[in-house]
């Protein structure tokens, strides 16, 4: 052992000695020897510690109005806090400790190939619109129609009601009418150059809302028929709300149920973050691209 005494010389043995002995060269010792002592991990002294960075994790996950996201949107988020890591650490810390939010399923999907895309480069240039119905213990079935922007994803109409008819159906076209364009006036959609998508539900199909397309001056591009790909950006939101409120909360009546996704829809317009738009949410992507609009005509 390196350091021992001869018997015969009451001298040290050489390290070089015993190095050759023991088939080692100096590097490798002296290498090791440095790990030893150090017990660093190479690379640069990140800014700030893990067991700090933890913290900070666990506090935004806790804080934060959506369950389960993704790693991305957590290291998004503390970096807008002033927090400096990297998203590689993040997930790393997020794995050991057992907080990334799980997997979902993967489907297989119809045999149906669908290779076009739906999603605009320019806001209300095509909304989507659809129904979902959700359950309360007083009042039992109920309906959610909702109408999204096929740009930003942004919810720009939403109605909640008993009975899931036409006219419930119109009530989020109206709003998002009003909303973008200032009333809801004959032909005040026309030569816009935008189109409503919708699935072929009877609401939608009937009478009365074809004509409330007419007088809007609102062209109609309703999707193929068992193609609900067609209509996915609507169907990707039902989804979501459907894990951020529908499976977690139990709601007694319709009003209680319409309160709570008042203040989801509101969430997720100005904070919900969305990977394909930079994980910006869709009112932030909104006003940065009219911001930029402004700059270009100025």
């Amino acid at each position: 052992m390196i350091g021992e005494f001869s018997e015969a010389t009451k001298k040290k043995f050489p390290k070089r000695l015993i190095l050759k002995v023991a088939g080692v060269s100096s590097a490798s010792w002296y290498g090791k020897r440095l790990a030893m002592i150090t017990k660093r991990k190479p690379g640069p002294k990140p800014v700030i510690a893990d067991e700090k960075l933890l913290v900070e994790l666990r506090t935004e996950i806790k804080n934060s109005k959506f369950n389960s996201e993704g790693y991305k949107k957590v290291h998004k988020r503390i970096r807008k806090r002033g927090v400096v890591c990297g998203h590689n650490r993040v997930h790393s810390l997020l794995s050991t400790n057992k907080l990334l939010s799980p997997d979902r399923a993967k489907h297989k999907g119809c045999g149906r190939k669908h290779d076009g895309t739906i999603i605009q480069e320019l806001p209300n240039r095509m909304w989507g619109t659809d129904g979902k119905q959700f359950y309360t213990q007083q009042d039992g079935w109920c309906w959610l129609f909702d109408l999204i922007d096929h740009c930003n994803d942004e919810i720009l109409g939403w109605h909640v009601a008993k009975i899931g008819n036409r006219f419930a159906a119109m009530e989020p076209m109206r709003q998002a009418v009003r909303e973008v364009f200032g009333n809801a006036k004959k032909n005040i959609c026309q030569d816009t150059g935008l189109f409503l998508r919708s699935d072929h539900g009877t609401q939608y199909m009937s009478k009365d809302f074809q004509n409330e397309l007419k007088f809007l001056g609102l062209n109609y591009s309703p999707a193929f028929v068992r193609s609900p790909e067609c209509n996915g950006v609507i169907e990707r939101f039902h989804r979501t709300i459907k894990e951020q409120v529908f499976d977690i909360s139990v709601f007694e009546t319709i009003e209680e149920a319409r309160i709570a996704i008042e203040k989801f829809i509101f969430d997720y317009n100005n904070d919900w973050l969305i990977h394909r738009l930079n994980l910006k949410s869709p009112v932030q992507f909104r006003l940065d691209f009219e911001n930029n609009q402004a700059l270009k005509s100025a």
